[in-house]
C-alpha cells in the first residue's frame, strides 16, 4: 500500500509523536460510501481509509464500506448520527428533503468551473463552518469535502448552448438540476440508474444526467449518446466524510488533525484520480464515434444565470439553506462568475 506525500509527511509524524491517547487503545470505525464496490471511485476511498489505518499506527482502524452495505445510500445521515455506522462518504444532495442547506452545500449546480474554487468556499470562505454547523444539527461531524470534478451529460444529440436544451429529455433526479433544466425548456425524466441505458438505446431520453465523462465511458453511453458536453457545466457534486459527533468529540486532538489532514488528501487524491481517467476518457469516447461539445464561457454564464434564480428559491427554504446560498453568492461574485 502507497500513501501519498503530502498525507505521509504530516500524517504519519502526528500519529507517531502522540501522548494524549490512552496507551494500546484502538478503535474501529465502519464508514460507508455513496460508491460501488470495485469502482475507481471506491479505490479512492479505500486508498483513504488504510492511510488513516497505517498513519494512526492501528489505533483508529476504517472499515471502508461500499454503497448499500449497511444501509441505503440516502439512510446514512441517520445511521451516522445513531452510531450504526460511525462515519459517510456521501454527498450532501442526497439529504436536500432534510433541509434545502444540504443541497446547496452538495452542489450549487452550474456555478463553479473547477472544485478549486468551491474548495476554497469550504477553507477560506467560511464552508466549513456552515457545513458543520448543519451537519451538527444531525449528531455529526463534517470533516471535510471530497470532490470527483465536474459532471458531463451524454447526449444524443449536439447541444451547443442554453436554447439547444429546449425539448431535451433528460434523465435526472428531482431537485435543483431537474428545477434548472425545467426552466431552460428540457424535459427532465425520473429513471433508476439501472434503465438509463436502455432509455437511452430506445429514445426515452436523449440525455442523462450521471457522472463525469470517464464514468459515463465506462457505462457505454457514449456509444449511443455520442455528443458529451465535457468540461462539464451542470454538475459538480461536493461528497464529504462526516462523522458521528460523539465519536469525533471523543478522539484525541492528534487524531482529528490526522483525519482533517487525511480527508484533505483524500479530497486531491479523487480529483487528481477521475481528471486523469476523464483525460483517459476523451479519446476512448471519441475512438467509439462520439464528437465532444466544448461550451463557450459566454453560454456558461448564461447557464449559470439560470441557476442563480433556482439557488435562490432553495436559499428561502431554511435558515441553513440563506446562509449557505448568501455565503457562496458572495464567493462567486468575488471570483467573478457572477455579476454584481
Amino acid at each position: 500500500m502507497k500513501m501519498s506525500s503530502v498525507f505521509r509527511g504530516g500524517a504519519l509524524a502526528l500519529a507517531l509523536s502522540s501522548v494524549s491517547f490512552a496507551a494500546g487503545a484502538q478503535e474501529t470505525w465502519t464508514i460507508q460510501s455513496l460508491w460501488g464496490a470495485g469502482s475507481i471511485n471506491q479505490q479512492v476511498f479505500q486508498r483513504f481509509a488504510d492511510n488513516v489505518t497505517a498513519a494512526s499506527g492501528g489505533r483508529l482502524t476504517i472499515e471502508a464500506l461500499p454503497v448499500g452495505s449497511v444501509v441505503a445510500h440516502n439512510e446514512t445521515l441517520d445511521a451516522v448520527g445513531a452510531d450504526i455506522l460511525q462515519g459517510q462518504h456521501s454527498a450532501s444532495v442526497y439529504f436536500t428533503g432534510r433541509d434545502a442547506g444540504f443541497g446547496l452545500l452538495g452542489d450549487l449546480n452550474a456555478a463553479y468551473e473547477k472544485p478549486e474554487q468551491m474548495q476554497q468556499w469550504f477553507y477560506h470562505r467560511g464552508g466549513l463552518e456552515l457545513a458543520r454547523e448543519l451537519y451538527a444539527q444531525h449528531n455529526l461531524y463534517y470533516i471535510g469535502p471530497v470532490f470527483w470534478c465536474v459532471e458531463s451529460i451524454p447526449v444524443s444529440k449536439p447541444v451547443h448552448n442554453v436554447a439547444e436544451f429546449a425539448g431535451v429529455k433528460l434523465r435526472m433526479p428531482e431537485g435543483p438540476s431537474a428545477d434548472l433544466f425545467r426552466n431552460i425548456g428540457a424535459a427532465p425524466v425520473t429513471l433508476p440508474g439501472s434503465e438509463v441505458f436502455a432509455a437511452l438505446e430506445r429514445g426515452v431520453i436523449d440525455g442523462t444526467d450521471w457522472g463525469t465523462l470517464s464514468m459515463n465511458q465506462d457505462l457505454g453511453y457514449h456509444k449511443i449518446a455520442p455528443y458529451p458536453i465535457y468540461p462539464g457545466l451542470h454538475s459538480m457534486p461536493a461528497g464529504e466524510v462526516s462523522v458521528n459527533l460523539d465519536r469525533w468529540n471523543a478522539l484525541p486532538d492528534d487524531l482529528k488533525a490526522l483525519l482533517e489532514m487525511a480527508v484533505r488528501d483524500f479530497n486531491d487524491d479523487m480529483i487528481n484520480t477521475i481528471a486523469v481517467a476523464d483525460v483517459e476518457a476523451v479519446s476512448k469516447a471519441q475512438a467509439d464515434g462520439a464528437e465532444i461539445i466544448d461550451w463557450s464561457p459566454e453560454e456558461r454564464k448564461k447557464l449559470r444565470t439560470e441557476a442563480s434564480k433556482v439557488w435562490a428559491q432553495y436559499g428561502e427554504k431554511s435558515d441553513m439553506a440563506k446562509k449557505i446560498y448568501e455565503s457562496q453568492v458572495a464567493w462567486l461574485k468575488e471570483l467573478q462568475l457572477l455579476d454584481e
